[in-house]
């Protein structure tokens, strides 16, 4: 078992799930279905992908003051991923799982992570304690 440290972006529950390592940055707003979890751009290489219930490897994100509302929203519906591993962290995106937080929803745990390391976990299940451990098993 692999396991790294990572720095805490917003504490929230530790996560574990089938890992999702996006090959292009994504918009929340308009490119992830709040409803369903799906991601909708279809010009996204894992359009049609859900991102719900996964441990979410972002190397990035397309601006959008809304992307905090679709996270919200996610969070509410049941949809969030397990858990977010950002290369970059996007303050607008984080915000709605503070809001989550302070509205009294359970949230996944956001980390940072250096990008060279997300295919590590590609095809695996990965987890992330509330201390910010990053480990994965063999299979997912």
């Amino acid at each position: 078992m692999t396991a790294l440290q990572a720095e805490i972006l917003v504490a929230g529950r530790a996560g574990h799930g089938e890992a999702l390592v996006l090959d292009e940055p994504i918009s929340f707003w308009g490119g992830v279905d709040p409803k369903t979890g799906r991601i909708a751009d279809v010009r996204h290489p894992q359009h049609g992908e859900s991102i719900a219930g996964k441990v979410l490897f972002l190397p990035g994100t397309i601006g959008s003051s809304s992307a905090s509302a679709v996270l919200l929203e996610l969070v509410r519906n049941g949809h969030a991923p397990a858990a977010l591993v950002m290369h970059e962290p996007d303050a607008i995106l984080l915000l709605g799982l503070i809001v989550a937080k302070e509205m009294g929803w359970e949230t996944p745990v956001a980390v940072r992570l250096g990008r060279r390391r997300f295919d590590d976990w590609r095809g695996r299940s990965a987890t992330i304690d509330a201390g910010g451990t990053v480990s994965m098993s063999t299979s997912a």
